[in-house]
């Protein structure tokens, strides 16, 4: 099983890398409004993946595995995570493959993220109310059923994504499809880690931060790690996998480089090492608090929960991207 894990986490970093979805550059240029490549690859991910989905459950090969919508924890989780990959220029689950291609900001982002786990499993007792109302795990099909409407609905739901894909591509002007071929790849990847005989989970990343960072404190007698155990350890092999597809696949093609400033960092803020490795961090550690407050980021919300239309992920999705932009507009400024 592990092997099959760190196979399949390998996939999704080579499939992320193709298509340089995980690159400082382009992450960050989302931010400021400058790159699409991320935003049109998730919308076609989540398009693809509505459709196949709700093949295999009608076929009896998946399950729902939505997340509950705690408010609290979905809206101010979503803007806090929204502002640290921003920050950072990385989102959890790509921080191993950039890490991979010798990204040391990357490195950065995930001590700081695992100072973050370790930090939230602290003072979970004492925001947990904070978190809620927990409304349940709400989705459009909890909501209006399996029948002829909610299949209805749902092909209009895979057709707005697709649609924002293409319309962001037109008005982006750009002449490269990578991102294209990555949303398929992605879509049909999660669609087949949610079959019942291959892992019954989705894509995630986030929860393995605080289960590396309690386990290697020795912070595990506690519910909130016997709670993310299982599928922090899945996720941390996965995650494993991911980095090394950034690295195998880098020295292979000749592009691993030790870096740690990128040229849209150099251009907002300047060429000071110190400089980027305090935001890299400081990033990695308010992106873990964010994704752990919601539950989930881009990979185990936006992406898997977008696809299952869950009602926590939906939203959660919109307000990261307001933290996302809101931040971007005032952290990268000349």
């Amino acid at each position: 099983m592990v092997i099959m894990i760190l196979v399949f986490g390998f996939i999704f970093g080579g499939i992320i890398q193709y298509a340089n979805l995980n690159k400082f550059n382009v992450i960050s240029g989302l931010a400021r409004l400058e790159d699409f490549a991320v935003l049109k690859a998730i919308a076609i991910a989540v398009g693809l993946g509505i459709v196949l989905l709700n093949i295999e459950i009608g076929m009896g090969l998946s399950t729902y595995h939505i997340k509950p919508f705690m408010v609290g924890g979905i809206l101010l989780g979503g803007l806090i995570f929204g502002a640290g990959m921003a920050i950072l220029g990385y989102c959890p689950g790509t921080l191993p493959i950039s890490l991979g291609q010798g990204s040391l900001d990357a490195l950065i982002g995930i001590i700081g993220g695992l100072l973050g786990g370790l930090v939230y499993t602290l003072i979970l007792p004492s925001i947990s109310g904070v978190l809620g109302p927990d409304l349940g795990a709400i989705s459009v099909n909890s909501l209006l059923g399996t029948n002829i409407t909610f299949y209805i609905v749902s092909v209009v739901f895979a057709v707005i994504f697709v649609a924002i894909a293409f319309w962001l591509h037109k008005i982006e002007k750009a002449n490269n499809f990578k991102w294209l071929y990555a949303g398929i790849a992605l879509g049909v990847l999660n669609s087949i880690m949610i079959l019942v005989p291959v892992f019954n989970r989705p894509i995630g990343a986030s929860t393995s931060f605080p289960y590396v960072a309690d386990f290697m404190v020795g912070l595990s007698q506690n519910e909130y790690f016997i709670k993310i155990e299982t599928p922090g350890n899945w996720e941390m092999i996965f995650l494993a996998g991911a980095f090394l597809a950034g690295l195998i696949i880098s020295i292979i093609k000749k592009e691993f480089k030790i870096k740690l400033i990128y040229s849209s960092w150099k251009k907002f803020k300047g060429n000071s090492s110190t400089k980027r490795v305090v935001w890299a961090f400081v990033g990695g550690f308010v992106l873990i608090i964010g994704a752990r407050m919601a539950g989930g980021c881009t990979s185990g919300h936006i992406l898997s929960g977008g696809m299952q239309l869950g009602i926590s992920s939906l939203v959660f999705t919109i307000f990261t991207f307001v933290g996302l932009l809101v931040t971007g507009k005032f952290f990268y400024k000349k």
